[in-house]
């Protein structure tokens, strides 16, 4: 165990039973490479990692045929060329992403494909015959638009049935998706779009959420008059408000295709054909866009959906997300291991505190997955998932989005997992957008410990690299990739000689992926992931993560949210500042000062008390709930609040005023009266 000051990191909290282990597909598919590929049957989840890492191509060989991916491979080499990123998957080969999600179409057209809800009232399902004849529909609306191979369609859409449909059907034409949520303000997706200059924009006039409406049409004649090469605007009456004013052609949705004849058929592409372009959080710059090929995404989410989540077609998947972030798209996902995906648009926590529970429990969700924070504040605000609701389909919770600390591992083992009565897996995951996939991740063979991530995945060369670049374990260092994986990107949008792509991920270790996250390796093969490495923290030459921090001051029942920054730069010691909204209203006083000095000294070490607490009425966050921590750090450095991250690629930007030097209350004041924060 990791022990910090009585609060033990590494408890086992579920072990897999003899039962469960061997019906898990990964146990399947290990005694498939033994059966069919010649390879030894490993004995443990280790000896399984070690030989996908070995042998990548022939790894990804294995899981193209274990899944039976739809798709011509062809004979060349799975893995051509290097150092990464000069490296070439399936050369030869041709998939489409669209005719392995509808897959189940053909063979059981009934089967539940979808299931959705809005704090708008909308409620309903699809089958995967329906799914199938309504991406027809929309795929022959957009040819008669003009859209064919290599075009971008986007999407300023919650998340409900529109978007999966329109990704699928320009999947299907060989067309490039990318989309935005319409919590977006104009300017930050305008920055986003703009980059790609779609050919037709599919867009919502408005949404709802929290018991309120939002009219987004100025928005969206906004992003539309914005938009270079910009033929057509699609719209959705999600809302009821009517269609937005705009200069380019406009079609309803309901309208696109109509009456064509709409046989459904699939443009087979070349394997790493872009398939979506993903964007970097663009708080502090231009978004980065991400392209990901057709073959690449395919592979690694039936590997992590079939063999890491073991989700098959008997599960109902569920992911709280918005099509703003990654986990959309692995959402989306679960289709291509047949499973039901349930889609979710609005407020996890309102009318009430479990409303997202319930949602689970009525649709006997098997699989539901989260930002780490929801579980915090469901945590935090008492919330008692298995009292209140059956749950007893579930099966297992995933969380993403930032390190889970031990206490909400154990808060799902005590208030959610319960009601399973029996196995239950809680997949504490780490990767990113880069990939659209994780890294490190649970795995049906491995035990679930506090605080602690179960593996490195499969496929996922993961090492620490300390400051010499050197791989350790047992200690803190840069996490990276020393061999590719398929999900990497194709490339960045307008970066025709990559340097913008390389810069990104290989200019400190050349031929080696750097991601930006301090992580911890395990001599058992366990990880924690420390925050962000450009975030980092230098005490006395000691580099600290942040995730230590909110793991003992967020454990306080007076404190709601926190946030730490080091103000030092190259050469130069700064001062270690926290930022807290205190709980219920109270004030940050110095009983609570002293609190959590000395919560911080006895649970890490006397280089964590900082310099400074501060109170402040919120902590900015991402629109997928990530803290800004390094622009806050700019802000304190002299960059003005203008400048230091996009308004619009925020959750909550009018908290970022507090952090100027000159507003910032005292370390014994106050600042306004600030609640817990809304669950996810």
């Amino acid at each position: 165990m990791i022990s910090q000051a009585g609060r033990d990191y590494g408890e086992t909290l579920w072990a897999p039973s003899a039962a469960f282990a061997g019906s898990a597909r990964m146990t399947h598919y290990a005694r498939w490479l033994s059966a069919e590929r010649g390879v030894t049957a490993p004995g443990s989840y280790d000896e399984l990692w070690q030989w996908s890492v070995a042998d990548p191509g022939r790894f990804w060989t294995s899981v193209w045929d274990y899944f039976d991916v739809l798709g011509q491979r062809g004979d060349g080499p799975a893995l051509a060329g290097g150092p990464m990123p000069e490296v070439t998957w399936f050369a030869g080969a041709t998939v489409n992403y669209a005719r392995n999600a509808l897959r189940r179409a053909q063979s059981d057209p009934g089967a539940t494909a979808v299931i959705y809800e809005s704090d708008t009232g909308r409620a309903g399902q699809l089958s995967y015959g329906e799914l199938a004849a309504q991406v027809a529909r929309v795929r022959a609306g957009l040819r008669a638009l003009g859209v064919g191979r290599g075009d971008r369609v986007a999407g300023y859409l919650p998340n409900a049935p529109e978007a999966v449909i329109a990704l699928l059907a320009s999947a299907s034409l060989g067309a490039i998706w990318t989309a935005c949520s319409p919590d977006f303000g104009a300017h930050s997706v305008i920055d986003r779009f703009a980059q790609t200059a779609p050919r037709v924009l599919i867009a919502v006039d408005g949404y709802a959420y929290g018991g309120k409406n939002f009219d987004r049409r100025a928005e969206v004649a906004q992003i539309a008059a914005a938009l270079p090469g910009l033929e057509a605007l699609v719209t959705i009456d999600y809302l009821g408000a009517g269609r937005p004013e705009s200069a380019v052609p406009g079609i309803g949705w309901d309208d696109l295709g109509a009456g064509a004849a709409a046989g459904l058929e699939f443009e087979e592409v070349p394997f790493e054909h872009p398939l979506w372009v993903l964007y970097s959080s663009g708080t502090t710059g231009l978004p980065k866009p991400i392209v990901h090929g057709h073959g690449g995404i395919v592979l690694e989410h039936v590997k992590m959906l079939g063999l890491h989540q073991d989700l098959s077609a008997a599960d109902v998947f569920l992911w709280y997300t918005t099509t703003g972030w990654m986990m959309w798209n692995y959402l989306v996902g679960g289709l291509l291991v047949g499973a039901t995906v349930v889609l979710y648009d609005g407020h996890p926590g309102y009318p009430s505190a479990d409303r997202l529970w319930a949602y689970v429990a009525r649709e006997r969700v098997t699989y539901a997955g989260v930002g780490a924070p929801y579980l915090l504040a469901c945590r935090q605000n008492g919330v008692r998932p298995a009292a209140a609701h059956d749950l007893s389909a579930l099966r297992g919770v995933g969380s993403t989005g930032s390190p889970l600390p031990p206490e909400g591992f154990r808060w799902v083992y005590d208030e959610v997992a319960p009601a399973a009565g029996g196995d239950f897996v809680l997949g504490s995951l780490s990767g990113g957008t880069d990939v659209c996939t994780a890294f490190v991740g649970p795995a049906p063979l491995l035990p679930v410990r506090a605080g602690i991530i179960s593996g490195r995945c499969l496929g996922a060369r993961v090492e620490s690299f300390d400051a010499a670049g050197q791989p350790v374990t047992g200690e803190v260092g840069e996490l990276v990739l020393t061999q590719p994986m398929p999900s990497m990107p194709v490339g960045f949008w307008n970066d025709p000689g990559g340097e913008r792509y390389r810069a990104s991920y290989y200019a400190d270790y050349p031929g080696t992926w750097r991601h930006g996250d301090w992580l911890m390796i395990l001599p058992d093969g366990g990880c924690v992931i420390y925050g962000r490495s450009d975030a980092t923290l230098n005490r006395g030459g000691v580099r600290m993560g942040t995730s230590e921090f909110y793991r003992v001051v967020e454990a306080l029942p007076e404190v709601a949210d926190s946030l730490v920054v080091d103000t030092g730069q190259l050469g130069q010691e700064g001062r270690l500042i926290l930022y807290v909204v205190p709980a219920g209203g109270r004030e940050l006083d110095n009983a609570l000062v002293s609190e959590i000095k000395g919560a911080l000294r006895a649970g890490l070490s006397p280089r964590h008390v900082p310099d400074e607490i501060r109170a402040v009425p919120g902590i900015p966050r991402t629109l997928s709930g990530k803290k800004l921590e390094v622009p806050v750090r700019r802000i304190l450095l002299g960059t003005p609040v203008a400048d230091a991250a996009d308004p619009d690629a925020l959750a909550n930007p009018e908290v970022l005023g507090y952090f100027a030097p000159s507003d910032a209350p005292s370390a014994a004041s106050s600042g306004p009266p600030s609640g817990p924060p809304e669950p996810g």
